[in-house]
């Protein structure tokens, strides 16, 4: 029989700049790791002020108030009698790093700032922190007055070192380290590390769940040892939602985890290790072990302490190994994204939201979304979770209230709101009704003629004119501003609605009006700036039009909410333009000149393949083979280019949503681009167009291609001129 070691890693639900409550989660953790017979515990990445403090981290009181927390920890009885490190930032000779701090018994043993940091994706850490690029080198911390007065030490160590317990060592990988081709976890593991720690900080993106448990299983699976992964959950005050799944995996094989998705605010998990395991396993690599025989060696930091002393745990069996579950992605919509909306709807102070319901598809996900973030509420309170209980009795004003039924609770904390107009079709209109009626939502349905009339009044008033649809003999651009007024009233009167509504029921506070543009559309810049898709949060932002449909399918089948089933089926539609006969002549695919599913490769490939305007038809005249001419696909391409670039400046007042499309064109953090274009892409339509006369034309010489391709930019440009697109709203 071997040693055994009980360990435990934990999931935060942490919030920027909260001290008081990050303290408290914390220590929370670190007593429910206790609790379970642990002797060691480990959290998230930068724990102590929260992982999205920003410029917020270059200011002494971020870094002053991280040192107080730490010292209400090392004083903490909690804290006695287990190995503990946090995250937080520390400077060093007037540089700020990411650090891990660690301690025991009030006694600080290591602090190990970060080796490598991320800057891809929503990721700026080099903007705050340095890494620290001396490796398997230290130097001496000297600590504040007041933690000096707490500890009895002058200094402590700083720098790539690793813990020696009596029994056994602990070293440390932090977040992107684990990612890095050179990981961290190579070197610790030819070292003698057993344990290797990592506290993350990595944010939820469909179908990316896999990706962090993929690496954690290979660092093991190679080398052998038991990784300990902390990653936050939830909102922490921005766009990204963090991943939660924190586990311990032993040999390359999972034996303890987290969820991914939960109310919860600290969740524990614990597995218990037998060293034994590790070291024959890896004894049997002989590979390594050469390896290892002439790998350098870190400087060990002794801590007079045993992981494994307690004789309680001897007998104690080890963890058994499982096959990690994953969610399909129609769950993770269903989770994650709900999870956000509770996060900041109880974070922000306010009563509920307010959403405008077109009976389409986007506005139904959004609504759908609150559903299940009322359904997640409800089950939380079913587990006797306290927090979420205080939580929603102070969002809806009543301090004896419990939920207990999803529907019930969506009546109280949500108001949506058919605003139709003269060219809104009945359809619509029954199908936002029995939705709402299907989710319990307070709903309302208005007309919006009247303000429209009155805003177009104003305008005949000073100009003497008229403007008319296309229909009715309009130009293109009378067209779109029609078109745009209708959109732009919805927004002012759902903020009007958000800020009285509760009053008109009898409650105080206000709602946060939701937005409902998806990803593919923000895309291609197919929505009115400063219409409806201006809100405060956007629950679907992030998502695309195929995904929120498959999250609608099984939202139908999952939830019982059979009126998803007109909605599904229905064209979509903006309704700006009239009826004919009562019905509609105007739908989004056909307006926008684009597919939804085209817009997606077309969105995949501007971003995450990198492609501009010509390496895209490169490859969409393969991967689109068959589905039309090279000449149609550069029509398309062209078209595609033509209106992101025109609309590229609505990117710059978008309504913030989760993250969770790899190809976003969120202009915040995301994807940094211009939003002043040349939209006429010259040069590179020019190479587009010249590839498909190279093959088309073969033979003919290279000045009439370049004539042909001349006439054909200019029929397009005097196209886009004439179109509504020619300056965009």
């Amino acid at each position: 029989m071997g040693r055994k070691v009980v360990v435990a890693v934990c999931c935060l639900n942490q919030w920027a700049l909260d001290f008081d409550g990050n303290l408290s989660r914390i220590i929370t953790s670190i007593q429910e790791a206790k609790v379970q017979g642990a002797s060691y515990r480990t959290g998230p990445e930068l724990e102590v002020t929260g992982y999205s403090c920003e410029d917020h981290f270059y200011e002494a009181d971020t870094l002053l108030h991280s040192w107080e927390v730490l010292a209400e920890l090392l004083a903490s009885p909690v804290c006695k009698n287990i190995l503990v490190d946090v995250g937080m930032p520390v400077m060093h000779k007037s540089v700020t790093y990411n650090c891990r701090v660690s301690f025991f018994n009030g006694k600080l043993l290591l602090i190990r700032p970060k080796l490598k940091l991320c800057d891809d994706g929503n990721y700026r850490e080099s903007r705050w922190f340095t890494a620290w690029t001396k490796l398997y080198q230290t130097e001496d911390y000297i600590l504040p007055e007041f933690i000096r007065e707490l500890t009895g030490q002058k200094s402590v160590v700083f720098g790539d070192a690793v813990l020696e317990t009596l029994d056994t060592t602990i070293g440390f990988e932090i977040c992107e380290e684990l990612w890095n081709p050179s990981s961290t976890h190579i070197s610790l593991g030819l070292d003698g590390v057993e344990f290797i720690v990592n506290g993350s900080g990595s944010y939820f993106e469909l179908r990316k769940a896999n990706v962090a448990v993929d690496l954690v299983l290979g660092a093991t699976r190679k080398s052998g040892g038991c990784y300990l992964f902390s990653n936050l959950r939830g909102c922490d005050g921005q766009r990204i939602m963090f991943n939660g799944g924190s586990c311990i995996a032993l040999n390359g094989q999972t034996i303890a985890r987290t969820r991914q998705f939960s109310l919860e605010e600290v969740e524990v998990a614990v597995a218990t290790v037998d060293l034994d395991d590790i070291r024959t396993y890896r004894n049997l690599v002989r590979s390594r072990n050469i390896a290892a025989a002439q790998s350098p060696s870190y400087r060990r930091i002794p801590v007079d302490f045993s992981l494994s002393e307690s004789s309680c745990y001897a007998m104690r069996a080890s963890t058994t190994p499982f096959k990690w579950q994953y969610h399909s992605p129609e769950e993770e919509i269903a989770y994650g994204p709900a999870g956000w909306l509770w996060d900041y709807l109880r974070r922000s102070g306010q009563g509920g939201f307010f959403l405008p319901l077109s009976g389409g598809v986007d506005s139904s996900s959004s609504a759908v979304l609150v559903y299940s973030m009322c359904r997640m509420v409800v089950t939380s309170v079913q587990n006797g979770d306290s927090h979420v209980i205080d939580d929603v009795r102070r969002i809806v004003g009543d301090p004896s209230y419990i939920p207990d039924d999803p529907r019930e609770l969506c009546n109280r904390i949500f108001i949506t709101c058919y605003m139709g107009s003269s060219n809104s079709s009945a359809e619509t209109r029954q199908r936002a009704k029995d939705l709402s009626d299907q989710l319990g939502s307070y709903h309302l349905t208005l007309a919006i003629d009247a303000v429209v009339s009155a805003a177009l009044n104003i305008f005949t008033v000073v100009t003497g004119l008229v403007p008319k649809f296309r229909v009715d003999g309009g130009s293109l651009r009378e067209n779109l501003a029609l078109q745009n007024v209708q959109a732009r009233m919805r927004m002012v009167l759902s903020y009007l609605l958000a800020q009285l509504m509760l009053w008109a029921r009898g409650r105080s506070g206000g709602l946060l009006v939701l937005g409902s543009a998806n990803v593919d559309e923000s895309l291609r810049g197919y929505l009115t700036k400063y219409d409806c898709s201006s809100a405060d949060i956007n629950p679907i932002g992030g998502i695309s039009k195929a995904d929120l449909k498959r999250f609608l399918t099984y939202a139908r089948n999952e939830y019982g909410l059979a009126s998803l089933d007109s909605i599904l089926t229905a064209p979509p539609t903006a309704e700006l333009e009239p009826l004919q006969e009562g019905r509609l002549v105007q739908t989004d695919e056909e307006d926008m000149g684009l597919t939804y599913a085209e817009l997606g490769d077309l969105g995949r490939l501007r971003k995450q393949a990198a492609c501009g305007p010509y390496t895209t038809f490169c490859r969409l005249i393969q991967s689109w083979r068959g589905a039309g001419t090279p000449a149609e696909i550069a029509h398309k391409v062209k078209h595609f280019y033509r209106c992101y670039a025109i609309n590229r400046h609505k990117m710059t007042v978008i309504t913030p949503s989760v993250h969770a499309e790899t190809y976003s064109p969120d202009d915040n953090r995301f994807d940094h681009r211009p939003f002043l274009y040349n939209a006429k892409w010259g040069w590179q339509f020019r190479a587009i167009d010249a590839h498909n006369y190279h093959v088309e034309c073969k033979g003919i010489p290279l000045e009439h291609v370049n004539k042909m391709v001349d006439t054909d930019d200019r029929k397009l440009d005097n196209a886009h001129m004439q179109s509504g697109n020619s300056i965009a709203f």
